[in-house]
């Protein structure tokens, strides 16, 4: 039976970095399902107590220590997430001490600095992008003329979260199409498609994984049962291949991995702050 770990982002600020450096880690182990949530904008201790309350309560419900990746800046937050009884790791604290030799240089523990360092015109293009993705996203919008990538694949397959990701972390455009049965039942493209042949990507995934994933959504539905999942993949992998797509597997890929190879297949500019 797969171990159950709840695990927790907790950031004085949007959470994302938290959320990257605590997936990234969270790839490396097998055979644990990890119940993650993210908690935002804790900056005050008012706010640290409430986090931790939360925090503990997800221990006892799940009779197990919860884990804390915490990117809050000031580390009395911190000791009162400690109180939670969980494991906190601080994502700074191992290049608090190196950076600060290295620049003779005491740290500042100030909430909210970071954002005098942000290039606000870098910062609306990523929310541009990110309105890009929602807006394109599974289909809702076809005309990809302005988009900078399509991801192609079956329901379910990490096409959403691959999208967010690289519209948050890298100001790309990335729309998403997913296949349907009807689009299936041919080894060609979707003729809405073929237009954007240059900048489609295709993704897919274990049937099995699919299974569980579908299965989590719509419990004992056609739509979740392993013979659909292994046909839809199956004829997706297939036209992948007669098309000439680039194609990548999502079973045991982390969204950071999918990104960084989207992006350098298709040759796409990265946007760093």
């Amino acid at each position: 039976m797969t171990a159950i770990r709840p695990v927790f982002y907790v950031s004085d600020g949007t959470g994302i970095t938290a959320e990257t450096v605590g997936h990234s880690l969270l790839t490396q182990f097998n055979g644990f399902s990890f119940v993650t949530d993210r908690m935002s904008f804790v900056d005050d201790a008012d706010k640290a107590l409430e986090a931790a309350a939360r925090i503990r309560a997800a221990g006892e419900r799940y009779q197990v220590r919860p884990i804390v990746i915490s990117s809050c800046v000031d580390s009395s937050l911190g000791l009162i997430l400690e109180e939670s009884g969980a494991l906190v790791l601080d994502v700074f604290a191992p290049f608090i001490g190196p950076l600060e030799q290295e620049l003779s240089a005491a740290r500042h523990s100030k909430v909210g600095q970071a954002h005098g360092m942000v290039d606000f015109d870098t910062y609306h293009r990523r929310i541009n992008a990110m309105n890009f993705a929602l807006s394109h996203d599974d289909g809702i919008a076809v005309n990809y003329d302005e988009a900078d990538v399509v991801l192609v694949a079956v329901s379910r397959a990490g096409k959403t979260p691959t999208c967010i990701y690289l519209a948050l972390h890298y100001g790309i455009r990335a729309a998403n199409y997913p296949l349907t049965e009807e689009d299936l039942e041919q080894d060609r493209l979707p003729p809405r498609l073929r237009p954007y042949r240059n900048k489609l990507f295709g993704l897919t995934i274990d049937p099995e994984r699919l299974q569980q994933i579908r299965q989590e959504r719509r419990p004992n539905s056609r739509y979740a049962s392993f013979e659909t999942c292994k046909r839809e993949v199956t004829a997706a992998e297939t036209m992948f291949r007669m098309e000439r797509i680039p194609t990548l597997s999502t079973t045991h890929t982390s969204i950071e991995e999918i990104s960084s190879k989207v992006l350098s297949t298709l040759s796409l500019q990265r946007e760093m702050f």
